[in-house]
């Protein structure tokens, strides 16, 4: 007997599915491996687009997500959430496959990186200057949709990053 697979041809509707999900999402859960103990860990983490459509985040050396990326930059991000009604596991949702890199920030890329994350984030500007925070680009290198029941796709980081805007 044959098994068939429950995972779909990618198509347009579900990359940009996918591109819909990293856009508007505001928060994630982020999961890292601990690097102390070598176990999964996961938390909840503000989330915000580069200019080039890459996760992006904002967080702080007191977290022990930052430690455990700092050691390990593989991660996963877990986007979307389920509406008020119905079953949660109908609503779509997308795993991210990244490397953290951690920008510097005495960099070019910082500077217009906060510009840009502030546009998206601006009650961050209570703690964007702080010493102690830096700011994270997710670089995916695959991902997983669930667009809902029966609906899964194998996503590539160019199904799930939105294609340049025309200059």
């Amino acid at each position: 007997m044959t098994e068939k697979s429950p995972i779909r041809p990618t198509d347009q509707d579900a990359r940009a599915l996918a591109r819909a999900l990293i856009s508007e999402a505001r928060f994630a859960a982020l999961a890292v491996t601990d690097p102390e103990t070598g176990a999964p860990s996961v938390t909840r983490i503000a989330i915000a687009t580069a200019p080039d459509a890459a996760p992006l985040t904002l967080i702080s050396d007191l977290s022990s997500h930052t430690a455990a990326l700092r050691a390990d930059p593989r991660c996963a991000l877990l986007l979307g959430e389920p509406a008020e009604k119905g079953d949660p596991l109908t609503h779509p949702r997308l795993t991210v496959h990244a490397k953290a890199c951690f920008v510097p920030r005495d960099s070019e890329e910082h500077t217009a990186l906060r510009s840009h994350y502030l546009a998206q984030r601006p009650k961050a500007k209570l703690y964007v200057d702080f010493g102690d925070f830096s700011f994270v680009r997710f670089d995916a290198i695959g991902g997983l949709l669930n667009g809902g029941f029966g609906k899964a796709f194998k996503l590539t980081p160019a199904d799930m990053l939105a294609p340049s805007s025309p200059a």
